[in-house]
């Protein structure tokens, strides 16, 4: 018998953002998403008439605070998941949402590579039935909620470096910048600055675009892909 699909709500603020998100979870085997909600509010209604299994929530939405939504729905016996996917880098939030039952964080930017592999693995933990024949198996169905480690770095580009570059792009904010001042920044050469700012291009977390001047060649100005937190500030 085939079991039934993992019923995912979307609870994002930005509809761009919530109709990728919809279309991602549509992606992957096993799931299916049954609604997408733009507030604390719509999601409360929602939940209150339809059953969820897992929640995609963004924590910043424009009437309160996504953990908010989550104290009111654990109060109301709602055993849903929670997959926190937004900006938030407070360790102090994330423990927070571990408390109330968030299984896994995505940072913003991410790619449908990484929200799948999320995804997957939460799945095979709940796949997991039984009673566990000793700590060994225990473990094992507690280790499908992690998250594996980082891929290395392309060679020749160090980790403290690629912060810096990450920090210079996105200090510069919507306008980017170009190679040669992200490695003044930062004490490398632009060539250097460069690869550091292609691999932020290749991983999905910056865009280039050409800014074409009255002569020679465009200059390539790289930008931070980040969603607009509800304070203002870019997030990540």
């Amino acid at each position: 018998m085939t079991p039934s699909p993992i019923r995912v709500l979307v609870v994002e603020d930005d509809p761009v953002a919530a109709d990728a998100h919809a279309l991602y979870v549509g992606r992957v085997p096993g799931f299916t998403t049954v609604g997408v909600a733009h507030s604390v509010g719509d999601a409360s209604k929602f939940l209150a008439r339809a059953p969820a299994d897992l929640l995609l929530l963004d924590l910043y939405l424009p009437d309160g605070h996504g953990l908010r939504l989550l104290r009111s729905l654990r109060s109301a016996g709602h055993t849903a998941d929670v997959i926190a996917v937004t900006s938030a880098r407070d360790l102090a939030v994330v423990r927070e949402g571990v408390s109330l039952g968030v299984v896994q964080y995505v940072l913003k930017p991410f790619t449908f590579t990484t929200l799948r592999e999320r995804l997957v693995r939460y799945a095979e933990f709940r796949a997991a039935a039984g009673e566990a024949s000793g700590q060994d198996e225990v473990d094992r169905a507690l280790a499908a909620l992690r998250a594996p480690q980082p891929a290395a770095l392309p060679k020749g580009l160090s980790t403290d470096t690629l912060a810096a570059i990450t920090d210079t792009l996105r200090a510069a904010g919507p306008d980017g910048i170009a190679a040669g001042p992200a490695g003044g920044a930062v004490g490398i050469s632009r060539i250097t600055a460069r690869r550091y700012l292609e691999h932020l291009v290749s991983t999905g977390r910056a865009a280039r675009t050409p800014q074409y001047g009255q002569v020679g060649r465009p200059e390539l100005r790289y930008r931070w892909l980040s969603g607009v937190r509800r304070d203002g500030a870019r997030g990540t």
